[in-house]
Protein backbone atom coordinates (compact mmCIF):
# COMPACT_ATOMS: atom_id res chain seq x y z
CA UNK A 1 0.00 0.00 0.00
CA UNK A 2 1.29 3.05 -0.74
CA UNK A 3 0.41 6.46 1.45
CA UNK A 4 1.98 9.47 0.12
CA UNK A 5 5.07 9.93 -1.41
CA UNK A 6 6.33 11.02 1.70
CA UNK A 7 6.31 7.76 3.96
CA UNK A 8 6.14 5.41 0.58
CA UNK A 9 9.34 3.72 1.46
CA UNK A 10 7.88 2.41 5.06
CA UNK A 11 4.82 1.21 3.03
CA UNK A 12 5.45 0.13 -0.36
CA UNK A 13 7.44 -2.98 1.35
CA UNK A 14 4.39 -4.21 3.31
CA UNK A 15 2.94 -4.91 0.25
CA UNK A 16 5.44 -7.66 -0.33
CA UNK A 17 3.87 -9.92 2.74
CA UNK A 18 0.12 -9.30 0.90
CA UNK A 19 -1.77 -11.41 -1.96
CA UNK A 20 -0.73 -9.16 -5.03
CA UNK A 21 -3.56 -7.65 -7.78
CA UNK A 22 -1.28 -4.39 -8.08
CA UNK A 23 -1.93 -2.09 -10.83
CA UNK A 24 0.59 -1.99 -13.42
CA UNK A 25 3.58 -0.26 -12.11
CA UNK A 26 2.87 2.81 -14.33
CA UNK A 27 -0.15 3.79 -12.68
CA UNK A 28 1.79 3.91 -9.30
CA UNK A 29 2.16 7.43 -9.04
CA UNK A 30 -0.22 10.05 -7.41
CA UNK A 31 -2.54 12.16 -9.65
CA UNK A 32 -4.41 14.97 -7.47
CA UNK A 33 -5.41 16.72 -11.12
CA UNK A 34 -7.50 13.29 -11.36
CA UNK A 35 -8.74 12.54 -8.50
CA UNK A 36 -9.79 16.12 -8.45
CA UNK A 37 -11.56 15.96 -11.44
CA UNK A 38 -13.47 12.42 -10.19
CA UNK A 39 -14.61 14.35 -7.18
CA UNK A 40 -16.28 16.62 -9.09
CA UNK A 41 -18.86 13.97 -9.81
CA UNK A 42 -19.84 13.60 -5.96
CA UNK A 43 -20.25 16.27 -2.75
CA UNK A 44 -17.20 17.02 -1.39
CA UNK A 45 -15.71 19.56 1.20
CA UNK A 46 -13.22 21.66 -0.56
CA UNK A 47 -11.92 23.13 2.52
CA UNK A 48 -9.17 20.64 3.66
CA UNK A 49 -9.27 19.09 0.10
CA UNK A 50 -5.26 19.41 -0.82
CA UNK A 51 -4.48 17.87 2.80
CA UNK A 52 -6.45 14.96 2.81
CA UNK A 53 -5.55 13.37 -1.05
CA UNK A 54 -1.85 13.88 0.17
CA UNK A 55 -2.47 10.36 2.34
CA UNK A 56 -3.57 8.66 -0.82
CA UNK A 57 -3.09 4.80 -1.31
CA UNK A 58 -1.93 3.29 -4.30
CA UNK A 59 -1.85 -0.70 -5.03
CA UNK A 60 -4.76 -2.37 -6.63
CA UNK A 61 -6.61 0.36 -7.10
CA UNK A 62 -5.99 4.29 -6.33
CA UNK A 63 -7.55 5.42 -3.11
CA UNK A 64 -7.64 9.26 -2.42
CA UNK A 65 -9.42 10.31 1.29
CA UNK A 66 -11.43 13.48 1.48
CA UNK A 67 -14.47 14.52 3.94
CA UNK A 68 -17.80 15.18 3.07
CA UNK A 69 -20.29 17.31 5.49
CA UNK A 70 -17.24 16.52 7.44
CA UNK A 71 -17.67 12.57 7.29
CA UNK A 72 -14.31 11.17 5.84
CA UNK A 73 -14.79 9.04 2.45
CA UNK A 74 -12.40 7.50 0.26
CA UNK A 75 -12.84 7.65 -3.67
CA UNK A 76 -11.29 4.86 -5.56
CA UNK A 77 -9.88 4.73 -8.86
CA UNK A 78 -8.81 2.00 -11.95
CA UNK A 79 -8.46 2.34 -15.19
CA UNK A 80 -10.76 0.76 -17.22
CA UNK A 81 -8.37 -1.37 -19.14
CA UNK A 82 -7.37 -2.95 -15.33
CA UNK A 83 -10.56 -4.03 -13.77
CA UNK A 84 -13.92 -6.11 -15.51
CA UNK A 85 -16.45 -3.94 -15.07
CA UNK A 86 -18.77 -6.91 -14.05
CA UNK A 87 -16.83 -7.30 -11.44
CA UNK A 88 -16.96 -3.40 -10.08
CA UNK A 89 -20.81 -3.43 -10.34
CA UNK A 90 -21.43 -7.11 -8.90
CA UNK A 91 -19.33 -5.78 -5.90
CA UNK A 92 -21.22 -3.00 -5.23
CA UNK A 93 -24.69 -4.90 -5.56
CA UNK A 94 -23.27 -7.56 -3.32
CA UNK A 95 -22.22 -5.12 -1.16
CA UNK A 96 -25.79 -3.35 -1.05
CA UNK A 97 -27.23 -6.70 -0.18
CA UNK A 98 -24.72 -7.52 2.91
CA UNK A 99 -25.69 -3.66 3.94
CA UNK A 100 -29.95 -4.49 3.64
CA UNK A 101 -29.02 -7.79 5.23
CA UNK A 102 -28.04 -5.46 8.07
CA UNK A 103 -24.19 -6.86 7.70
CA UNK A 104 -21.51 -4.52 8.51
CA UNK A 105 -20.34 -3.86 5.30
CA UNK A 106 -18.10 0.04 3.98
CA UNK A 107 -21.51 2.02 2.57
CA UNK A 108 -20.79 3.26 -0.82
CA UNK A 109 -21.68 7.23 -2.11
CA UNK A 110 -23.61 7.87 -4.81
CA UNK A 111 -22.62 9.97 -6.95
CA UNK A 112 -23.88 13.81 -8.09
CA UNK A 113 -25.69 12.08 -10.90
CA UNK A 114 -27.21 8.50 -8.53
CA UNK A 115 -25.27 6.12 -9.46
CA UNK A 116 -22.42 3.94 -7.01
CA UNK A 117 -20.07 3.59 -9.83
CA UNK A 118 -18.88 6.09 -12.27
CA UNK A 119 -17.08 5.13 -15.67
CA UNK A 120 -15.58 8.60 -15.65
CA UNK A 121 -14.29 10.22 -18.79
CA UNK A 122 -11.32 12.03 -17.98
CA UNK A 123 -8.43 14.07 -19.03
CA UNK A 124 -6.23 11.30 -18.26
CA UNK A 125 -8.42 8.41 -19.60
CA UNK A 126 -11.32 6.20 -18.19
CA UNK A 127 -11.67 5.26 -14.88
CA UNK A 128 -13.96 3.48 -12.73
CA UNK A 129 -14.75 5.80 -10.09
CA UNK A 130 -16.19 5.10 -6.56
CA UNK A 131 -16.88 6.81 -3.15
CA UNK A 132 -17.36 4.94 0.62
CA UNK A 133 -17.98 5.81 3.81
CA UNK A 134 -15.24 5.34 6.37
CA UNK A 135 -16.08 2.75 8.56
CA UNK A 136 -15.87 2.97 12.57
CA UNK A 137 -12.98 1.28 14.63
CA UNK A 138 -9.46 0.30 14.00
CA UNK A 139 -8.13 -2.58 11.66
CA UNK A 140 -7.92 -6.02 13.37
CA UNK A 141 -3.78 -5.36 13.56
CA UNK A 142 -3.94 -2.46 16.00
CA UNK A 143 -6.48 -3.72 18.33
CA UNK A 144 -4.42 -7.07 18.81
CA UNK A 145 -5.20 -10.38 18.91
CA UNK A 146 -7.10 -11.61 21.86
CA UNK A 147 -9.31 -13.73 22.19
CA UNK A 148 -12.85 -11.08 21.85
CA UNK A 149 -11.70 -9.65 19.06
CA UNK A 150 -10.25 -12.99 17.07
CA UNK A 151 -13.50 -14.43 18.08
CA UNK A 152 -15.69 -11.39 16.92
CA UNK A 153 -13.16 -11.43 13.44
CA UNK A 154 -14.04 -15.01 12.83
CA UNK A 155 -17.90 -14.16 13.34
CA UNK A 156 -17.90 -11.87 10.82
CA UNK A 157 -16.16 -14.04 8.52
CA UNK A 158 -18.92 -16.66 9.26
CA UNK A 159 -21.80 -14.69 9.02
CA UNK A 160 -20.79 -13.39 5.47
CA UNK A 161 -20.28 -16.65 3.81
CA UNK A 162 -23.69 -17.94 5.35
CA UNK A 163 -24.93 -14.78 3.56
CA UNK A 164 -22.39 -15.50 0.64
CA UNK A 165 -24.47 -18.86 0.36
CA UNK A 166 -28.42 -17.17 -0.27
CA UNK A 167 -26.98 -14.67 -2.26
CA UNK A 168 -28.76 -14.82 -5.87
CA UNK A 169 -26.92 -12.13 -7.73
CA UNK A 170 -27.86 -9.75 -10.88
CA UNK A 171 -24.71 -9.05 -11.98
CA UNK A 172 -22.20 -11.85 -11.32
CA UNK A 173 -18.46 -11.48 -10.41
CA UNK A 174 -16.21 -13.94 -12.22
CA UNK A 175 -15.86 -17.78 -11.22
CA UNK A 176 -12.81 -19.20 -10.07
CA UNK A 177 -12.56 -20.91 -13.38
CA UNK A 178 -12.50 -17.79 -15.04
CA UNK A 179 -9.32 -16.72 -12.94
CA UNK A 180 -7.99 -19.80 -13.72
CA UNK A 181 -8.23 -18.89 -17.40
CA UNK A 182 -6.98 -15.62 -17.01
CA UNK A 183 -4.38 -16.73 -14.93
CA UNK A 184 -3.36 -19.10 -18.28
CA UNK A 185 -3.77 -16.43 -20.53
CA UNK A 186 -1.77 -14.00 -18.67
CA UNK A 187 1.38 -16.64 -17.91
CA UNK A 188 1.25 -16.93 -21.94
CA UNK A 189 0.91 -13.66 -22.81
CA UNK A 190 4.05 -11.76 -20.03
CA UNK A 191 6.27 -15.18 -20.31
CA UNK A 192 5.31 -17.08 -17.45
CA UNK A 193 7.84 -19.59 -16.31
CA UNK A 194 7.36 -23.72 -16.93
CA UNK A 195 6.97 -24.24 -13.64
CA UNK A 196 3.63 -21.82 -13.37
CA UNK A 197 2.08 -23.44 -16.08
CA UNK A 198 2.76 -27.23 -14.65
CA UNK A 199 1.68 -25.99 -11.24
CA UNK A 200 -1.64 -24.47 -12.67
CA UNK A 201 -2.89 -27.76 -14.53
CA UNK A 202 -2.38 -29.30 -11.71
CA UNK A 203 -4.51 -27.04 -9.46
CA UNK A 204 -7.16 -27.13 -12.30
CA UNK A 205 -7.53 -30.55 -12.06
CA UNK A 206 -7.87 -30.72 -8.11
CA UNK A 207 -9.88 -28.06 -8.11
CA UNK A 208 -11.77 -30.17 -10.76
CA UNK A 209 -12.27 -32.94 -8.55
CA UNK A 210 -14.29 -30.84 -5.86
CA UNK A 211 -17.97 -30.62 -5.43
CA UNK A 212 -19.69 -27.39 -6.11
CA UNK A 213 -22.43 -26.74 -3.21
CA UNK A 214 -24.55 -24.08 -2.25
CA UNK A 215 -23.26 -24.89 1.52
CA UNK A 216 -19.21 -24.76 0.16
CA UNK A 217 -19.51 -22.40 -2.75
CA UNK A 218 -19.80 -18.91 -3.04
CA UNK A 219 -18.97 -15.01 -3.50
CA UNK A 220 -15.78 -15.23 -1.51
CA UNK A 221 -14.26 -11.65 0.01
CA UNK A 222 -10.86 -13.01 -1.25
CA UNK A 223 -8.51 -10.15 1.17
CA UNK A 224 -10.29 -10.48 4.65
CA UNK A 225 -7.34 -9.63 6.04
CA UNK A 226 -6.86 -7.77 9.59
CA UNK A 227 -5.97 -4.87 7.60
CA UNK A 228 -9.59 -4.81 5.88
CA UNK A 229 -11.04 -5.70 8.94
CA UNK A 230 -11.77 -3.10 11.74
CA UNK A 231 -12.91 -3.72 15.39
CA UNK A 232 -15.06 -1.40 17.06
CA UNK A 233 -14.56 -1.39 21.06
CA UNK A 234 -17.92 -0.12 21.30
CA UNK A 235 -20.14 -2.37 18.98
CA UNK A 236 -18.08 -5.51 19.89
CA UNK A 237 -18.64 -5.92 16.16
CA UNK A 238 -16.15 -5.89 13.18
CA UNK A 239 -16.80 -4.00 10.07
CA UNK A 240 -15.68 -4.84 6.55
CA UNK A 241 -14.11 -3.18 3.87
CA UNK A 242 -12.54 -3.92 0.53
CA UNK A 243 -14.20 -6.48 -1.35
CA UNK A 244 -12.84 -5.55 -4.68
CA UNK A 245 -11.28 -8.41 -5.25
CA UNK A 246 -14.31 -11.30 -4.61
CA UNK A 247 -14.71 -14.02 -6.60
CA UNK A 248 -16.92 -17.06 -6.56
CA UNK A 249 -14.88 -19.94 -4.88
CA UNK A 250 -14.92 -22.20 -2.29
CA UNK A 251 -15.46 -20.49 1.43
CA UNK A 252 -12.38 -21.89 2.46
CA UNK A 253 -9.70 -19.48 0.20
CA UNK A 254 -11.19 -17.02 2.70
CA UNK A 255 -10.15 -18.50 5.83
CA UNK A 256 -6.52 -19.52 4.50
CA UNK A 257 -6.10 -16.21 4.06
CA UNK A 258 -7.04 -15.05 7.29
CA UNK A 259 -4.59 -18.05 8.54
CA UNK A 260 -1.87 -16.85 5.68
CA UNK A 261 -2.10 -13.58 7.16
CA UNK A 262 -1.89 -14.12 11.11
CA UNK A 263 1.15 -16.35 10.15
CA UNK A 264 2.83 -13.06 8.70
CA UNK A 265 2.31 -11.71 12.01
CA UNK A 266 1.87 -13.89 14.91
CA UNK A 267 4.33 -17.33 15.76
CA UNK A 268 4.46 -20.24 17.91
CA UNK A 269 1.43 -20.54 20.92
CA UNK A 270 0.07 -17.00 20.26
CA UNK A 271 -0.77 -18.23 16.44
CA UNK A 272 -2.10 -20.83 17.65
CA UNK A 273 -4.62 -19.47 19.92
CA UNK A 274 -5.76 -16.51 17.42
CA UNK A 275 -6.62 -19.71 14.77
CA UNK A 276 -8.20 -21.34 17.23
CA UNK A 277 -10.21 -18.70 18.17
CA UNK A 278 -10.43 -16.91 14.53
CA UNK A 279 -12.54 -20.41 14.03
CA UNK A 280 -14.49 -20.82 17.11
CA UNK A 281 -16.14 -17.31 15.79
CA UNK A 282 -16.39 -18.64 12.21
CA UNK A 283 -18.29 -22.00 13.15
CA UNK A 284 -20.47 -19.74 15.80
CA UNK A 285 -21.92 -18.17 12.49
CA UNK A 286 -21.62 -20.80 9.59
CA UNK A 287 -20.89 -24.25 9.46
CA UNK A 288 -16.89 -25.13 9.35
CA UNK A 289 -16.50 -29.11 8.66
CA UNK A 290 -13.51 -31.09 8.14
CA UNK A 291 -13.68 -31.27 4.52
CA UNK A 292 -13.05 -26.95 4.41
CA UNK A 293 -10.52 -27.82 6.57
CA UNK A 294 -8.74 -29.72 3.64
CA UNK A 295 -8.88 -27.16 1.05
CA UNK A 296 -7.09 -24.56 2.94
CA UNK A 297 -3.42 -25.89 1.05
CA UNK A 298 -5.01 -26.02 -2.48
CA UNK A 299 -6.50 -22.21 -1.69
CA UNK A 300 -2.91 -21.24 -1.21
CA UNK A 301 -1.89 -22.78 -3.96
CA UNK A 302 -4.73 -20.86 -6.33
CA UNK A 303 -3.62 -17.73 -4.47
CA UNK A 304 -0.28 -18.02 -5.13
CA UNK A 305 -1.21 -18.20 -8.93
CA UNK A 306 -3.17 -15.46 -9.12
CA UNK A 307 -0.43 -13.32 -7.02
CA UNK A 308 1.96 -14.57 -10.01
CA UNK A 309 0.32 -14.02 -12.97
CA UNK A 310 -1.02 -10.55 -11.50
CA UNK A 311 2.75 -9.95 -11.01
CA UNK A 312 4.69 -10.91 -13.97
CA UNK A 313 1.80 -8.49 -15.52
CA UNK A 314 2.38 -5.75 -13.22
CA UNK A 315 6.20 -5.38 -13.71
CA UNK A 316 6.41 -5.38 -16.74
CA UNK A 317 4.91 -2.15 -17.42
CA UNK A 318 7.84 0.32 -17.66
CA UNK A 319 8.91 3.79 -17.22
CA UNK A 320 10.97 6.40 -18.38
CA UNK A 321 13.46 7.71 -15.96
CA UNK A 322 11.72 5.36 -13.07
CA UNK A 323 12.32 7.35 -9.64
CA UNK A 324 14.67 5.33 -7.01
CA UNK A 325 11.79 3.88 -5.24
CA UNK A 326 10.04 2.47 -8.30
CA UNK A 327 13.51 0.50 -9.13
CA UNK A 328 13.48 -0.22 -5.55
CA UNK A 329 9.88 -1.98 -5.93
CA UNK A 330 10.33 -3.33 -8.73
CA UNK A 331 13.47 -5.67 -7.48
CA UNK A 332 11.33 -6.59 -4.64
CA UNK A 333 8.60 -7.60 -6.71
CA UNK A 334 11.21 -9.43 -8.78
CA UNK A 335 12.19 -11.49 -5.79
CA UNK A 336 8.65 -11.91 -4.87
CA UNK A 337 8.19 -13.94 -8.27
CA UNK A 338 11.10 -15.54 -7.83
CA UNK A 339 9.94 -17.21 -4.53
CA UNK A 340 6.55 -18.21 -5.63
CA UNK A 341 8.47 -19.89 -9.09
CA UNK A 342 10.66 -21.71 -6.15
CA UNK A 343 7.24 -22.75 -4.79
CA UNK A 344 5.79 -24.04 -8.24
CA UNK A 345 9.01 -26.09 -8.53
CA UNK A 346 8.40 -27.53 -4.86
CA UNK A 347 4.73 -28.36 -5.28
CA UNK A 348 5.36 -30.09 -8.81
CA UNK A 349 8.62 -31.33 -8.37
CA UNK A 350 8.01 -33.06 -11.99
CA UNK A 351 8.09 -30.00 -13.33
CA UNK A 352 12.05 -29.78 -13.38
Amino acid sequence: VIYGASVFRECCFFMLRKDFRMLKLEYLFENYELAREALSLWEHDEDNLEEMLGYFRISSNAVYPFTREGRVCFLRLAPVGEKAETDVRGELEFIRYLLKEGYPALRPVRSLSGEDMVVADTGFGRYFACVFEKVDGVEISEAGYGREVMYAYGRALGRLHALSSGYVPAVRKRRHKEILEWIRRTLEEYGGCREAFTELAAVERELGRLPVTTENYGLVHYDFEPDNVFWDEGKKECSVIDFDDGIYCWYGLDLEQVRDSLAEELEGEQLEKAWRDFQEGYACEYAYPEEMRELLPLMRRFVDLRSYAGLIRCISSVTEEEPQWLEELRGKLNGKIERLEEGFSETCPAAE
